[in-house]
């Protein structure tokens, strides 16, 4: 949900230079980067660098994004978030406006670097962002506004990284910020309270959406009609199982999401196979000197010898019918 107030509010031109008022650090602003309900994301320099610098009238979101941003820092083996940089106030037109600088990750966004190399990326890509919210998530934490937009590919070798974190919330409390159509309660498949879940439904919502790049509306708003979107595109099929879980709310963990996925590109277990194949070469390998044809002659025979037995049983008992009938 956009702030477009503070949009128009805070709109400053490219050369415009923030100072801080504690650090005194100097960023000069190049272009907007983008905005939501709590501030604006510009590019700016520094020094030679290039930072992400974003401006709230909102002191504590600020606080409370850079509380998010520290612990980012301290999960381990995770750099879904950009590193902090800097924290400060600024004296602009006799107001004091709050900020803070960020590590500025380029590349594409999720989306846009589909496009570009090809849905066999796909897997790539969600299998490492599934891996990094486990570990989010293990620390206590919430992404809440996932979404392709706040995610943007860096590399070689390719890496998704987060570039907003403004809806991560701390598990167990309602949901900071959230886009409708990555939100489960917009599509009336859950609350809005922060857990594990929550954030796999919007994982699952990014894989249809790499699917519908325009998105769609809502029209019965369920969970009927999510499977219906699935099953018009092929390139979904193969994980409207796991898609599904996830919209059901399923899964207990990013990482058993993340297994389903990689297993289905694994191959059907041989086991299955081998033990198939022994059963029919030992019926042929047991008597390997009993060819097809000895087996049929030996069928002939015992028939033949079937037959002398029963004609001498009925033959005797006919011999003994007639001597009973004499005496």
């Amino acid at each position: 949900m956009m702030n477009h107030s503070l949009k128009n509010q805070f709109k400053f031109n490219p050369g415009t230079v923030i100072e801080g008022k504690w650090h005194h650090n100097r960023y000069t602003i190049v272009k907007e980067l983008g905005f939501g309900a709590n501030g604006i994301v510009f590019l700016a320099n520094s020094g030679g660098q290039q930072v992400a610098l974003k401006i709230s009238d909102n002191g504590m979101s600020v606080t409370s994004e850079v509380n998010v941003l520290k612990s980012f820092a301290k999960v381990p083996g995770t750099a879904l978030g950009p590193s902090l940089l800097d924290v400060d106030d600024w004296l602009w037109n006799g107001r004091q406006i709050s900020f803070y600088v960020m590590e500025y990750i380029e590349g594409p966004d999720l989306l846009t670097f589909i496009q570009e190399k090809g849905p066999s990326w796909t897997e790539v890509v969600i299998l490492q962002l599934l891996s990094d919210l486990h570990r989010l998530h293990e620390s206590g934490w919430v992404f809440g506004d996932l979404k392709p937009e706040n995610l943007i590919v860096t590399g070689p070798p390719p890496r998704i990284r987060c570039i907003d974190v403004g809806g991560t919330t701390i598990q167990g409390r309602a949901l900071k910020e959230f886009t409708e159509f990555f939100d489960r309660g917009y599509w009336g498949l859950g609350s809005r309270k922060a857990d594990p879940a929550y954030d796999l439904f919007a994982v699952a919502m990014i894989l249809i959406n790499i699917a519908y790049p325009k998105r769609f509306h809502k029209t019965s708003g369920d969970l009927k009609q999510l499977i219906f979107m699935v099953r018009q595109k092929k390139e979904l099929l193969k994980f409207e199982g796991v898609i599904l879980q996830a919209l059901q709310g399923k899964f207990t963990s990013a990482d058993e999401m993340r297994q389903s996925i990689f297993q289905l590109n694994q191959p059907e277990p041989k086991s299955q196979k081998v033990n198939r194949a022994p059963q029919r070469k030992q019926v042929q390998t047991n008597n390997p000197t009993v060819s097809r044809q000895s087996y049929i002659k030996k069928k002939k025979r015992g028939g033949v010898l079937e037959s002398i037995l029963i004609f001498l049983i009925i033959s005797l008992l006919y011999v003994l019918y007639i001597y009973g009938q004499l005496v």
